[in-house]
């Protein structure tokens, strides 16, 4: 969420910036809602000091053994209009809020414009595309080695659901410990989070209650809604959510693996074939929290975590900086890693790592005590440390080989027994 003085003291600013996200402020709605709201609050407050100036002259009638009927008469009817004004007041600063609760970050000076994937700018490339006289794509090896089943996934629940077996099972566990122990190592303390959230911790991230439809959504016995998280974003920078955190825990670094469920609204005709948009998917989030002085360096060593993942494992990859059209809802400053598939001959997403400065925190509540200072609003930071699946996925297709087998990558072997190749 964005600061409201922000807008109250720069508005056409804030207007500018947003347009470069190709998002456009409704300028005039947010003046009525500012106006209606700063009106309530100024017919309250001078309620509130008639109120308090009746009362100290009823008191002092009394002590003097004066008539002050008429004054707690004055004092009654001041009391039921602040009363009835209190109804007026949480409407006016629910309708603020929520007008501010749809508006996306603002972009960081760092980031290029432009409208969409095409003004994306690459940063940087590791690995050599493997060369393979016509690569099969990841559907076709893991349906051959009978270590993939789509058909049977789609008998259970529909599409873009998968079966890993056999050796398609273990590769995506061992997968896991993998990443996991690196990033332990890199100075992520590991959590295992709830995989049900309440809707005040999807608002926190910003999920809610712009993008409810790409949810999952669930309730209680007691009719409570319940939402299947996303990413493990949500509920690991929950953790802190109306939290006040010393700043000599800053940066703090969490991992964690989860299932994720989206609905993937919108993206019918997207990646229709094979795993790599799925309904219920395997991820490794890596989340940090930064004071604001700390948050630009952390970006970069996150990004740099993930990345060591794709360079062990041998997977060519690329780095880009998505131009602010491109950028998600939260963030002000994102990297995507793009692993090549030589299926597709491309490289595809397989990590998106973000900067929200304080647009999380500050939705959320999560703030920090700086050294004689009072408390602020820190920075929140998260990556996919990595895609499961896709690494699954970027695994079959570069280390395929001419009779169909896969060569498991090095790094990875120990996790699977020294197996060296599945066949």
């Amino acid at each position: 969420m964005l600061d409201a003085n922000l807008l109250r003291n720069d508005l056409d600013a804030v207007a500018a910036r947003l347009a470069d996200r190709g998002y456009v402020l409704d300028v005039a709605a947010y003046r009525s809602l500012d106006e209606r709201r700063r009106a309530v609050l100024q017919e309250a407050e001078a309620l509130k000091a008639e109120r308090n100036r009746v009362s100290e002259e009823v008191g002092r009638l009394k002590r003097a053994k004066e008539n002050a009927d008429a004054l707690i008469a004055q004092q009654r009817e001041v009391g039921d209009k602040l009363k009835a004004l209190e109804g007026a007041e949480r409407e006016a600063e629910a309708a603020f809020r929520d007008f501010l609760a749809g508006l996306p970050n603002l972009p960081h000076a760092s980031v290029p414009a432009g409208k969409d994937e095409h003004a994306n700018v690459e940063v940087k490339r590791w690995g050599q595309v493997p060369a393979i006289e016509k690569p099969l794509d990841h559907v076709e090896l893991g349906t051959k080695l009978g270590i993939l089943d789509l058909d049977r996934a789609a008998k259970l629940s529909g599409a873009r659901f998968a079966v890993l077996k056999g050796l398609g099972a273990k590769l995506e566990r061992a997968l896991i410990a993998f990443m996991l122990d690196r990033q332990a190592a890199a100075g992520y303390e590991e959590v295992i989070p709830p995989y049900l959230v309440n809707a005040d911790s999807m608002y926190g991230t910003g999920q809610l209650p712009k993008f409810e439809q790409d949810l999952f959504k669930t309730s209680r016995g007691d009719g409570a809604p319940l939402y299947l998280i996303p990413t493990a974003e949500v509920p690991v920078t929950n953790l802190y959510r109306d939290e006040i955190l010393a700043a000599e825990m800053l940066p703090l670094r969490h991992c964690a693996f989860t299932p994720c469920f989206r609905s993937e609204a919108g993206s019918y005709g997207k990646d229709t074939k094979g795993i790599i948009r799925q309904h219920q998917f395997h991820k490794v989030e890596l989340v940090a929290f930064a004071a604001p002085d700390q948050a630009e360096a952390e970006l970069e060593r996150l990004t740099s975590n993930a990345e060591a993942i794709l360079e062990a494992l041998g997977l060519p990859y690329r780095r880009v900086l998505l131009c602010t059209g491109d950028m998600g809802f939260s963030s002000q400053k994102t990297y995507d890693l793009e692993v090549w598939l030589p299926s597709q001959a491309t490289y595809r997403e397989i990590s998106s790592c973000s900067w929200f400065g304080d647009f999380q925190a500050r939705r959320a509540n999560i703030r920090f005590r700086p050294k004689d200072g009072k408390p602020a609003f820190l920075h929140t930071l998260n990556g996919s440390g990595l895609a499961v699946g896709r690494t699954w996925v970027a695994i079959l297709e570069n280390c395929q080989q001419p009779d169909g087998s896969i060569r498991v990558p090095e790094a990875l072997r120990p996790y699977l027994g020294g197996l060296e190749v599945i066949r």
